[in-house]
């Protein structure tokens, strides 16, 4: 019996293959961005980029005949990234650092459309970030989500701000988001 081997040009081994010398920040944008894309397929809503984007990575649209407020809602989502806080971080809430700029957009109130905030926490080794099998593509390591209308600036040029663990941004959590913004509500 032969053993299945790659085609010529196929895979090299995981050890002798050269990685790109995009940064790492230019990386990690590139990643969150992926996740984005399969939370917002998998929950069957569209997504559209913003240009120029003015502080607001992507706006989020869902259509559902429960909506009441319109036929198609839509957040805005502001996308950041870490690998400053480790993954599966303890307890339930870990802070993240926006400048005020970022957080005085994403902290105004009243808004005609929502926004939030999708923290991805990465593993620092670029290494780590997936796996891929023939039954799962595993995006490392998790995105998590907040409202953070009203919330106050305290800091000069920074504020801290807490992000819940029990908050995961997964297909499950975005189609929530969109039913109670559907139905009037907040996020």
């Amino acid at each position: 019996m032969a053993i299945a081997q790659p085609e010529r040009g196929g895979l090299l081994p995981r050890d002798t293959a050269v990685r790109g010398a995009l940064a790492t920040t230019a990386c990690m944008e590139t990643l969150q961005v992926g996740y984005l894309h399969a939370v917002a397929a998998a929950a069957g809503c569209s997504l559209s980029q913003p240009f120029p984007d003015n502080g607001i990575d992507w706006h989020v649209s869902h259509s559902a005949p429960g909506h009441t407020v319109d036929d198609e809602v839509t957040v805005k989502v502001q996308l950041k990234a870490t690998y400053q806080i480790p993954p599966n971080p303890p307890g339930r809430f870990f802070s993240f650092t926006l400048d005020n700029e970022h957080l005085r957009k994403l902290a105004r109130t009243p808004v005609s459309v929502h926004k939030i905030l999708v923290v991805m926490i990465v593993p620092r080794s670029r290494d780590d970030w997936l796996r891929a099998g023939h039954d799962r593509l595993d995006l490392r390591h998790c995105c998590y989500w907040a409202n953070l209308a009203g919330h106050p600036v305290t800091g000069r040029h920074r504020t801290n701000v807490r992000m819940s663990t029990a908050r995961v941004f997964d297909d499950r959590a975005l189609r929530e988001i969109m039913t109670r913004v559907g139905t009037g509500g907040r996020p």
